[in-house]
């Protein structure tokens, strides 16, 4: 029997898509963004750590760059919107605990290597014995079984065995990882969506899943055309560094990103209808400012190909883009390419999805209290907009065990009791 506690001291959000439903979150670094989009959706997501906290929360960078478990900027973006507990899973009655807690749970979420929940009667099989309807999500480098099951994985592993680091860097120069970590990124958005779809089977069924994520697999969307380059061509593709490749037949290599005056602007010749207007709109704009060669202007972009296209011609087309892209802003490109409908945008830092009025204007960034700082943060608001339910940052990360007295009152122990598991080292 599915036993739901009859008091959830969570209040439920008004319109939420996931309202009262209970998320038990036992992840380290690797699964964080899994709850977090599951709190956005209004879930009860309750994050338990080891004693002493999360080792992630020494992850920095720090709020004022002050190293402290409560300041870690990692652990605050990702762990919003839940409530925290700790509890020793290597001691029997820590054990125990979980089961008791997962006996009311809707969502149990984990990123523990495989084998090891089972080993202490934690694993899948046993809770959902004690909850048929729990949905039990893993997160690991490379999934619950297969030939790399039991290897440890990181960002750099998850890149660089998923294919994706063989597609960034330049020709003929050691590959790259991409600026910040991003595999868990990505193997969290799967694990959510993964949990969802098992959410919607037990609401037609009555019965959970196990949902297994790997961060190598998660990674194969971030390749793009790559693994259908392959299906198609039965050739690889290599990386060009800041060039686009695989788009011509000749082997051309076609740049992506222009520097302009104040960052980088991406801008591409494109072919086709869409790729005609963009070229022309484009040479008209530097026509107007009379830095247009003449030969450029005479172009006639409706029989342009990208697919023969030489290096040659690419190079000999792409000087003038360059010169002139050096001498602007990004926002003076942004307003151009809106205007008249040229296909690029400024590659925006951090400062600039800071300050874009189109966040603005949807009043994307909402101001979070933070006593324990003694400020409030402005952090990015949900990641979707929903007609009929509300989205919003409900709480702030927790502190080390803030919520130990809410979420084991349910399980009617007392101060006391939390007293004395507090000294045997089990919360």
């Amino acid at each position: 029997m599915h036993e739901r506690l009859s008091h959830i001291t969570e209040p439920v959000a008004p319109g939420t898509l996931l309202g009262p439903v209970r998320v038990l979150d036992l992840t380290d670094r690797h699964g964080w963004l899994c709850g977090r989009i599951l709190g956005d959706l209004g879930a009860d997501v309750v994050k338990v750590e080891p004693p002493g906290g999360d080792p992630g929360r020494r992850l920095g960078p720090f709020y004022h760059d002050e190293p402290h478990p409560h300041k870690s900027l990692p652990w605050l973006a990702y762990n919003a919107n839940k409530r925290g507990v700790t509890l020793s899973l290597d001691h029997a009655e820590g054990q125990d605990l979980l089961r008791r807690l997962a006996r009311a749970a809707d969502f149990l979420i984990e990123s523990a290597p495989p084998g090891s929940l089972e080993a202490r009667g934690l694993g899948y099989r046993a809770l959902a014995a004690l909850n048929p309807r729990l949905v039990f999500t893993s997160i690991t480098p490379f999934g619950q079984d297969g030939p790399y099951a039991r290897y440890r994985g990181s960002d750099l592993v998850a890149m660089a065995m998923s294919g994706f680091m063989s597609l960034v860097g330049e020709p003929g120069r050691p590959p790259l990882r991409v600026s910040l970590p991003q595999a868990a990124m990505w193997a969290g958005m799967y694990a959510a969506a993964g949990s969802l779809i098992a959410h919607h089977h037990r609401e037609a069924t009555g019965r959970g899943q196990h949902v297994d994520v790997s961060m190598q697999a998660s990674l194969l969307w971030a390749l793009a055309n790559a693994p259908a380059h392959w299906s198609l061509l039965r050739e690889h593709l290599c990386r060009g560094g800041s060039r686009i490749v695989g788009r011509s037949t000749t082997g051309a290599r076609m740049r992506a990103i222009y520097r302009c005056r104040d960052g980088h602007i991406n801008f591409i010749f494109y072919g086709g209808e869409a790729g005609r207007r963009s070229n022309e709109a484009m040479v008209q704009w530097m026509a107007e400012l009379g830095e247009a060669p003449e030969w450029l202007t005479r172009v006639d972009w409706g029989t342009f190909n990208v697919a023969t296209s030489t290096q040659e011609e690419i190079d000999r087309l792409e000087q003038p883009f360059v010169e002139f892209l050096r001498r602007r802003t990004k926002a003076e490109f942004a307003a151009a390419s809106a205007q008249r409908g040229i296909l690029g945008y400024p590659v925006a830092d951090a400062r600039d999805i800071r300050d874009d009025p189109q966040l603005a204007a949807r009043g994307f960034w909402q101001e979070v209290e933070h006593p324990e700082l003694g400020v409030t943060v402005t952090y990015p608001g949900p990641f979707a907009r929903f007609s009929a339910a509300a989205g919003a940052i409900r709480r702030r990360a927790p502190g080390i065990g803030e919520h130990n007295a809410e979420v084991y009152s349910e399980l009617g122990l007392s101060a006391g009791d939390l007293d004395a598991l507090r000294q045997r080292g089990i919360l």
